[in-house]
């Protein structure tokens, strides 16, 4: 079933989107994104897809044009990085607050200043509240599977939120690995045509995009929270359908990796989840009670998991490529609000921020991670925050 090729994460990411079946594309490139888009141009070309691609002027045009077509009733897909993020933002939550499903690759990339086109996470988390399902991808085969089972989360009638699926700037975007792509007659089967009655439509007048005062406001945000809530089952729930399908499985909303037993556990976010998994066999032949968790919903958040897990190890470390000033990584402070909801946690935590403006995150960082949590289980006193890799 399906075929092997050698390709980017962005290629693949590209594959996964022409498989789902777009009926318009409107996007503008932006440095690590532009390769996904010129790959899906070329499908469009040469006549493997059938997605109209409307050129627009800027990032915000891009989600503006997507919009537009959206309200029509068509399945949109577009993509950005970074500043364009940052552009589209005005856009955001026009699309989100009218719940169209609109699916985004952001090919995640510092922003200024300090100007730098490579690879953190401080775009998208800048766009934690815009109300965009946030899911974020380890590998090029992930990137493919996670774009088409998107339109599956993002079109379920009980959900009907837009989705921006996270590939980790040049780590991932520009790297290539062996990726297996599905077959068109596979996809169609798990991902049906777009139907919905959210559009505009002569034969049924409705306002989209209105203006709601006091009296419902507040009626209108309760039904979005109630769709990321749906949306938690649902990313179980399409993802374990697809495994099924095409025999991969990335766990739901999280992954728990060598973690019966564990002692320090260690969270991790995107392309870094790879490294950390080789970290943590190693610990584990040398007797060390390591683990892993691969945080893959951002938004919605897996919190009652988090719960869970209060006081279940000795120590747990929480990787963030990026950093809310004045405060703490923005990851840790949703794991922390977590375990600490029922009260008393019992579990010693840590503040891992690394990899900011691409600065890789190698074997000897993340083990130096760990004997950080050691020493936490140790009774040790480390800081709060830890900046890893820093030069002074």
């Amino acid at each position: 079933m399906g075929t092997k090729a050698f390709l980017s994460a962005n290629e693949a990411a590209a594959h996964g989107v022409r498989l789902a079946r777009p009926q318009v594309i409107a996007a503008y490139p932006i440095t690590p994104q532009t390769t996904l888009v010129e790959k899906l141009a070329d499908f469009i070309a040469d006549g493997q897809s059938d997605a109209r691609y409307m050129m627009v002027e800027s990032e915000h045009s891009a989600m503006a044009a997507s919009l537009g077509a959206s309200m029509m009733g068509a399945r949109v897909f577009t993509a950005s990085s970074s500043q364009g993020l940052l552009y589209m933002c005005e856009m955001l939550s026009y699309v989100s607050g009218a719940r169209h499903p609109i699916v985004m690759a952001d090919a995640n990339r510092s922003t200024a200043t300090p100007w730098n086109i490579y690879g953190d996470h401080r775009d998208a988390m800048a766009m934690r509240d815009s109300g965009f399902v946030q899911i974020y991808v380890e590998s090029g085969q992930e990137a493919l599977d996670t774009m088409i089972q998107a339109y599956k989360l993002a079109e379920d009638p009980t959900v009907m939120l837009p989705v921006m699926v996270n590939l980790d700037g040049f780590t991932l975007t520009h790297t290539y690995d062996l990726v297996e792509i599905p077959d068109q007659e596979d996809v169609d089967r798990f991902l049906p045509p777009f139907v919905t009655s959210n559009k505009l439509d002569l034969a049924d007048p409705k306002v989209l995009c209105g203006t709601i005062g006091p009296a419902l406001h507040t009626e209108g945000r309760i039904q979005q929270c109630q769709a990321f809530e749906t949306a938690k089952k649902k990313i179980a729930e399409i993802d374990a359908e697809y495994a099924k399908l095409f025999g991969r499985s990335y766990h739901g909303m999280y992954e728990e990796y060598r973690c019966e037993g564990a002692e320090q556990v260690l969270v991790v976010t995107g392309s870094a989840a790879g490294t950390a998994r080789v970290v943590v066999d190693e610990l584990r032949e040398q007797g060390r009670k390591a683990g892993m968790i691969k945080l893959r919903s951002f938004r919605p958040f897996p919190k009652e998991f988090f719960a869970s897990i209060a006081g279940r190890y000795k120590a747990l470390g929480v990787t963030d490529k990026s950093i809310s000033f004045g405060y703490d990584g923005t990851i840790y402070s949703d794991v922390t609000s977590s375990l600490y909801s029922g009260g008393q946690c019992g579990t010693k935590t840590a503040n891992f921020i690394c990899g900011l403006g691409g600065r890789d995150v190698s074997k000897d960082h993340i083990l130096e991670m760990f004997d950080i949590l050691r020493n936490l289980s140790d009774g040790k006193c480390e800081d709060e925050v830890q900046f890893i890799g820093k030069r002074w």
